[in-house]
């Protein structure tokens, strides 16, 4: 499948989230602990949010741990607002069109998992797409498929219920076509502002999903941690697995969990796919 991490707060330069930390994402490209395979050499991509109207993206179809630019970029650029992703395909084509994150205006969007049999609900999941936006489908991967399934069901305005209604409507259109377990899924958001991050699986067991703790309690823990000292205290991160070993530095999200991360505040969700929402846990 992939990993990823979603990071909010005091501007950070690309290398102390891609490289510096001991399980940092670009060491997880070849040696993930927690991943459904060990290697996820497939392209990986970085979004960001700067000074420009929308964000910015770089994406590649190396390695992560092998892209010279990558390394070079990461070095110099910072940001207050980080998505990145490290791809291992499930099949569809290894090109840039294909690389997570995914933009669409002030948008960006990455998933870990897969549309079970895509090929066979492909089409009818097409079709459910607003005309509008399909012809801004630049790839083939179901997890684009997927964000402009959302963006059609309100993503710009109630993402939590966009993605509930879109997952609806997916495990439907898999069930009809006689697909057991038609989701699986960890998937990030985010308009600029705020993160909205979601761990859900049809079959019940969804790939792994890590929130970091506080920072301040952190801080006063681990006074002399390098990394540590920089961030300010809004500062959050949202990750497949743990970007290092600090005790206490990270919380497992639930099964079937929405998690909303704006400013230092963050909530957890239950997520049910179309189902009324429910409260904060």
């Amino acid at each position: 499948m992939c990993r990823w991490l979603a990071y909010s707060g005091s501007p950070v330069r690309l290398d102390d989230l891609l490289y510096k930390p001991t399980n940092s994402l670009v060491m997880q490209s070849k040696h993930s602990k927690l991943g459904a395979e060990t290697t996820n050499g497939d392209g990986f991509g970085v979004g960001w949010y700067g000074t420009g109207p929308t964000p910015g993206l770089f994406r590649s179809t190396e390695p992560a741990w092998h892209d010279r630019n990558l390394r070079e970029l990461a070095a110099q650029a910072s940001a207050g607002r980080v998505f990145a992703h490290i791809r291992a395909t499930t099949g569809t084509a290894i090109q840039q069109t294909n690389c997570h994150p995914f933009r669409y205006g002030q948008w960006l969007w990455m998933h870990n998992g897969v549309l079970g049999d895509f090929l066979k609900v492909k089409r009818d999941l097409a079709l459910a797409v607003d005309p509008s936006l399909y012809p801004l489908i630049e790839g083939s991967t179901d997890s684009e498929m997927f964000f402009y399934l959302a963006l059609t069901f309100g993503l710009e305005e109630d993402p939590r219920a966009a993605v509930a209604e879109a997952v609806a409507y997916i495990e439907d259109t898999g069930l009809r076509h006689g697909v057991q377990h038609p989701v699986q899924m960890t998937v990030a958001t985010t308009d600029g502002d705020t993160t909205w991050a979601f761990r859900y699986s049809s079959k019940g067991n969804a790939r792994s999903l890590f929130i970091s703790s506080d920072v301040a309690t952190l801080q006063a823990q681990y006074p002399d941690h390098e990394l540590l000292s920089g961030l300010s205290e809004d500062a959050r991160l949202v990750v497949s697995e743990p970007l290092g070993d600090l005790y206490g530095a990270w919380q497992e999200v639930p099964e079937a969990t929405c998690v909303v991360v704006h400013g230092g505040e963050q909530a957890l969700y239950p997520f049910v796919p179309a189902s009324p929402l429910p409260e904060a846990v």
